[in-house]
């Protein structure tokens, strides 16, 4: 290859990278546009930071959030991970429920150590030695004779 097909094979290849990189980036931008018009009064949230919340208003980037009754705090609409859904969390709703669940796994743990797991003896298996293998004889090495 001479000189000339490597500078046209490298500015190919930096082109296709430029490329990529702007077409993720529009990507992202267009999906964070799309998440601000969900960002409605009324909607659950999680922020980055893991905190859960209702949203009470939007004002421009900034978002205000219903963290406890009657606690709003305000937070930059960055700061917003995900909507969530109903679904989205298989969490109990009440104590009484996540007791439920609690007792249920753990005499599903009992009822787990109470199984006997042993092995049943009976033909040795493939490669396994039926006897205690025998022990080799030990060799003994003749005294050797000296001259007299």
């Amino acid at each position: 290859m001479d000189q000339g097909t490597l500078t046209i094979i490298m500015f190919a290849v930096l082109a296709v990278f430029v490329f990529l990189t702007w077409r993720n980036g529009r990507k992202r931008k267009a999906d964070a546009e799309a998440a601000k018009t969900r960002y409605v009064p009324g909607a659950e949230i999680m922020t980055t930071s893991g905190i859960y919340g209702t949203i009470t208003a939007v004002e421009g980037d900034t978002i205000h959030l219903e963290i406890a009754p009657k606690t709003v705090i305000r937070i930059v609409a960055g700061a917003v991970l995900r909507l969530v859904t109903p679904d989205d969390t298989d969490a109990p709703k009440s104590v009484e429920e996540a007791m439920a669940r609690a007792n249920a796994e753990q005499a599903a743990r009992e009822a787990e150590l109470n199984v006997d797991h042993a092995i049943p003896l009976a033909e040795p298996e493939f490669g396994e030695r039926d006897q205690p293998a025998a022990k080799k004889p030990v060799r003994r090495t003749a005294a050797k004779k000296t001259a007299e």
